[in-house]
């Protein structure tokens, strides 16, 4: 926990329902252990589309696809959503959940790892979700960056690792330190490249959103 518990408790307790399909899908996922985006974060996602608009996006990491289905919701109506999933037990749940809400048409499914997939896309990206393996964020951001379009938005989810992200590697547990170290590294390169904005917010366990720029001659 990033944030005062009681002040998410209380932020938490204006928000309105999901549609019953998202209901739905969120109760079967946490009951099956499946992590998805946090309350705040679907509040900040939707937020975020109905100000951009979007009509291409990306995401890495489908999970059962109720982040995909969120977004689904608050795109335009002609806003195609392509997702990557390589977790072979998580795809077939994700598929009929498609189907489940209408949604099969709007969103297309790559099956596989995500540094290979990321790969073989030609298209630009208006808006991509980042919410992947953290350790391999920064391995993915070459092509997350060629495949965002300008003036895109890049929005990267669980960048603060429960607060452990602001911690000396030290005093991190040793099986932690590579993704400790990547993260960094990540959110550094979302900082400092010149052809990126990039603010951080300490929202759920961290976001950090990019806007894409063009770069000084």
């Amino acid at each position: 926990m990033i944030v005062d518990e009681r002040i998410i408790t209380f932020i938490n307790s204006f928000e309105t329902q999901n549609s019953e399909i998202l209901e739905t899908i969120e109760k079967e996922a946490l009951a099956s252990r499946v992590p998805i985006i946090r309350k705040e974060m679907q509040s900040f996602l939707k937020v975020l589309l109905t100000l951009t608009k979007p009509k291409k996006v990306l995401e890495v990491g489908t999970a059962v696809g109720f982040s995909a289905l969120l977004m689904s919701e608050y795109t335009p109506a002609d806003c195609r959503i392509t997702t990557i999933e390589n977790y072979e037990k998580r795809i077939p749940v994700a598929k009929e959940n498609f189907l489940r809400a209408g949604q099969q048409d709007r969103i297309i499914l790559l099956e596989g790892d995500a540094a290979e997939v990321l790969k073989k896309l030609k298209e630009n990206y208006d808006f991509i979700f980042m919410d992947a393996a953290k350790g391999q964020y920064i391995h993915y951001l070459p092509e997350v960056l060629r495949l965002l379009a300008k003036d895109g938005v890049l929005v990267s989810d669980n960048v603060m690792q429960d607060g452990e992200i602001i911690e000396s590697r030290f005093a991190v547990e040793r099986r932690n330190r590579t993704i400790h170290a990547r993260m960094r590294e990540y959110l550094y390169e979302l900082k400092h490249r010149e052809e990126l904005l990039t603010t951080i917010l300490p929202l759920g366990d961290g976001v950090a959103v990019s806007v894409r720029k063009e770069k000084k001659e």
